[in-house]
């Protein structure tokens, strides 16, 4: 980390000119050059000695024709680069024509946001199991100086930063079972992401990128485990159902009994107490609809 916060390139204004206003100029310059050296051959033609002023035109009309080359153009969000025999000398952002010396070097970059899909990976959780993950990030370049010459093809190191963010993401989080009330990968996606979001940044910093918005666009348990992991999911959902179911029959037998105490409607023991309260938690906790069964004689016959 030391040597890249010494050795990074900084990115700084170049000095360029206006290219409308320079087109003008050489417009006027090779309508001048061309009329002098048609008068100056015109006059050789007829026996006036020209002089040097023929070489002089079309040397002029070759310097400007070179001075075309020196024009390029800046699309809104774009920026240029600019060179000298491998130098660094600053970088253009501002959009429209363009023209600078035409010895100088211009290497262009998008500053457009970019959106980067990336692929399905297969890494364990932090309880080792296998799952498969992908993400969605949002970036885009803010310093072209170092996302051009601090990195090779920081498009690419971007890619593989992002690879590498998520596999370190994905051992930190268990997938969707947690001690201590954890976060997961699947129950708590805005803390993942914003935590891949920090840890991307990290990486791709010296690459002069910005990273927006990371978000997980897949998340599941490799095909191995898969059916495994339904049938445990499977068995937590009707435990937690049947807990509930459970929870509420004892709070209804509980309000009925209180019901029939205070209104002495029937008064039980404890063994009738116990045998009702039996039957109402076999009633309310039944798979199946109960069949009643009328007793006609004395609850204690």
């Amino acid at each position: 980390m030391t040597a890249q916060a010494l050795n990074h390139t900084q990115e700084r204004r170049a000095t360029t000119s206006n290219g409308g206003l320079i087109l003008v100029i050489l417009l006027v310059l090779h309508g001048w050059f061309i009329w002098g050296l048609i008068a100056s051959i015109g006059a050789a033609e007829a026996g006036a000695d020209p002089g040097y002023s023929i070489i002089a035109y079309a040397l002029g009309l070759t310097l400007a024709a070179f001075a075309l080359a020196g024009f390029y153009t800046l699309q809104p969000n774009e920026a240029a680069a600019i060179t000298l025999f491998g130098n660094y000398k600053g970088t253009d952002r501002t959009p429209g024509l363009r023209w600078i010396i035409p010895w100088y070097g211009r290497k262009k970059i998008s500053l457009r946001v970019r959106n980067v899909t990336g692929e399905k990976l297969k890494v364990n959780d932090k309880r080792g199991n296998p799952i498969e993950i992908a993400a969605v990030v949002v970036w885009r370049v803010t310093d072209t100086a170092q996302a051009l010459f601090d990195v090779d093809e920081y498009q690419t190191f971007v890619d593989i930063q992002i690879e590498t963010a998520v596999r370190e993401i994905a051992s930190h989080f268990s997938y969707d079972q947690a001690e201590h009330d954890e976060p997961t990968l699947r129950g708590d996606a805005d803390q993942v992401s914003a935590l891949l979001r920090e840890k991307l940044q990290e990486r791709v910093s010296v690459a002069g990128v910005v990273v927006d918005e990371s978000k997980l666009s897949h998340l599941a348990y490799a095909p191995e485990i898969a059916s495994a992991m339904l049938r445990r999911q499977q068995a937590e959902a009707v435990l937690a159902a049947r807990r509930y179911i459970v929870q509420g029959a004892v709070e209804m037998v509980q309000h009925a009994l209180e019901q029939l105490s205070e209104r002495e409607i029937v008064v039980l023991d404890d063994e009738r107490r116990a045998t009702m309260v039996s039957n109402l938690l076999v009633v309310l906790c039944g798979d199946r609809d109960a069949q009643p069964v009328v007793n006609a004689g004395s609850l204690y016959q």
